[in-house]
């Protein structure tokens, strides 16, 4: 099961009634921060998110409205006495670009861990051992003015488990549940693994953050298939094409375009610009491509959950 929350939606510069856009997802208690411009942490208490307890902030970029909003969260987590290590994700560059923010945030008493994630994604479980199993990270390239990148997160599901399999193989009971989380169970100096009990592996659950970008052949594999693809769409007037490529932005239609090519099951629109007052009024030229696509609003929320 995943929780995925959108803090807000406004490019540039938060509104009086629209937060900069910022996403968290929670998975089996942990969470990740996709983005964090000035007013985030504010904007995850109205939607009645903890921010604070970000496991992991995964940056998409280093321009500011992205980004501004680390010194004031990281100071308020350590004035709530936070312990545990907080990691920071970015594209290239990571360590540069950190430098002024951690200086901002000042001597904090928990460590700040920079990564830049490995080609092929990362097992989140080796952050932090409290992840699920299957529960990935991965980045890919996007365009936009400066290096900028994506995130899409998935929890894999096992196959089916076979109690016949488990008992013919001796498997104590008690150690079934381990095999059905993918885990392997010792018992009387013998290993069984899961793929001996399990039946083939189950559609998982697939989340894609799209961050600043133009359309691109990237971005459009990234969102294959996935269960929740939130996406830019800086522009909503058809035309707007020109204006958005030379930006590094996509337009309503182009998201809506790309999110039928990539054959997603749901599309939430983000990332306004301030000429954009009402996105419902825009929202027909991405519905031309994607009938189902949703303009995101600040604190919309929604559970996945595993199909039966």
């Amino acid at each position: 099961m995943i929780d995925v929350t959108l803090l807000g939606v406004s490019a540039l510069a938060p509104l009086p009634d629209r937060a900069l856009t910022a996403v968290m997802l929670a998975c089996a208690g942990r969470r990740i921060l996709f983005d964090c411009g000035e007013g985030t942490q504010s904007a995850a208490r109205k939607a009645g998110v903890n921010a604070l307890g970000a496991d992991i902030i995964a940056l998409t970029h280093y321009h500011g409205d992205h980004t501004f909003g680390l010194p004031g969260l990281m100071q308020t987590m350590l004035s709530m006495n936070r312990a545990q290590p907080l990691t920071l994700v970015g594209p290239a560059g990571l360590r540069e670009a950190m430098a002024p923010i951690l200086a901002l945030a000042g001597n904090l008493p928990y460590d700040v861990r920079l990564l830049e994630l490995p080609t092929g994604g990362l097992r989140l479980r080796d952050v932090d051992p409290r992840w699920p199993e299957a529960a990935r990270l991965a980045a890919f390239p996007t365009e936009h003015r400066v290096v900028s990148q994506g995130y899409a997160f998935t929890l894999g599901r096992a196959g089916k488990f076979m109690p016949e399999r488990a008992k013919a193989l001796g498997v104590p009971v008690r150690l079934w549940s381990l095999l059905q989380k993918g885990e392997p169970a010792l018992f009387d100096g013998r290993v069984v693994r899961p793929e001996e009990v399990l039946g083939p592996p189950r559609r998982g659950l697939k989340v894609v953050f799209s961050g600043d970008t133009a359309a691109c052949p990237a971005l459009e594999a990234a969102a294959r298939d996935a269960d929740l693809f939130i996406c830019e769409g800086t522009y909503g007037e058809n035309g707007q094409e020109a204006l958005a490529l030379d930006h590094g932005h996509m337009t309503f239609a182009q998201a809506g375009k790309l999110a039928a090519a990539a054959n997603a099951r749901r599309l939430w629109l983000c990332h306004y610009s301030q000429m954009i007052q009402d996105p419902e009024e825009y929202a027909a030229n991405a519905r031309a491509f994607f009938p189902e696509a949703v303009c995101g609003q600040d604190g919309m929320a929604m559970t996945l959950k595993f199909e039966e």
